[in-house]
């Protein structure tokens, strides 16, 4: 049995870009489910190991530690060659910018905790819960979708860099990195939602191309233990 252990949710995005992140760097690990709905997350044995509260935690190397861009980020400096992240600092740069714009700008508010206080919010004035869910998930999602795939046509400095990586294979280069890793879980999150992905090329090749590797097909949630 595996002495890394993914403390986890199925549909979280967090947790789903750590499994994508362990698969890439062929890490074998066994799965602990956290059931967030349930609120195994908040009871005092989960709370040890994340005081936050979140998932996902892992547990390698004899630490446990949370935070998935910072856990992807370890992988990447204790298992180099594998390219989670480039290795010139521009490469770096870009790579950490596209992923903070998933991991930091959409995520946050589109996360469990946060829309369920807005639909508390506006059943409470009489409002319908659903529809504002859904509106707010177009919104927030579709809207940094947009700015996204704006970005992928930039480059580490902000100049456009053509054609050279509008016909690249993923986010950065042609090898999948940290900010596809936070890219497939968002596209799963914008379908739930019925965000429309159409005005979004660029995404969608790179969505194509990260399903047929293997770390990223295994991570999907319908893979994953409940």
């Amino acid at each position: 049995m595996s002495d890394v252990i993914l403390y986890d949710y199925w549909r979280s995005s967090a947790s789903y870009r750590v499994r994508i992140a362990l698969g890439l760097v062929n890490i074998p690990y066994r799965t602990v489910p956290i059931d967030l709905l349930a609120g195994i997350h908040k009871i005092p044995d989960f709370l040890k190991r994340n005081p936050q509260g979140l998932v996902p935690a892992l547990e390698i190397d004899g630490i446990m530690m949370t935070q998935s861009l910072s856990i992807i980020e370890y992988l990447d400096e204790t298992r180099p060659g594998q390219g989670l992240l480039p290795t010139d600092t521009l490469g770096r740069q870009r790579v950490r910018a596209l992923s903070h714009a998933i991991a930091m700008d959409i995520h946050p508010i589109c996360n469990l905790g946060v829309v369920g206080h807005v639909m508390d919010m506006v059943s409470a004035h009489g409002e319908d819960p659903d529809a504002t869910r859904l509106d707010w998930m177009a919104k927030y999602i579709g809207g940094g979708l947009a700015g996204f795939e704006a970005m992928l046509a930039k480059g580490g400095a902000g100049a456009d860099v053509g054609a050279g990586a509008v016909s690249s294979d993923f986010c950065h280069g042609s090898r999948p990195s940290m900010a596809d890793i936070c890219l497939i879980p968002q596209l799963y999150n914008a379908r739930r939602w019925n965000v429309s992905l159409s005005h979004f090329p660029r995404i969608r090749a790179i969505e194509r191309n990260c399903a047929s590797i293997d770390a990223f097909a295994n991570a999907h949630p319908d893979k994953c233990p409940r």
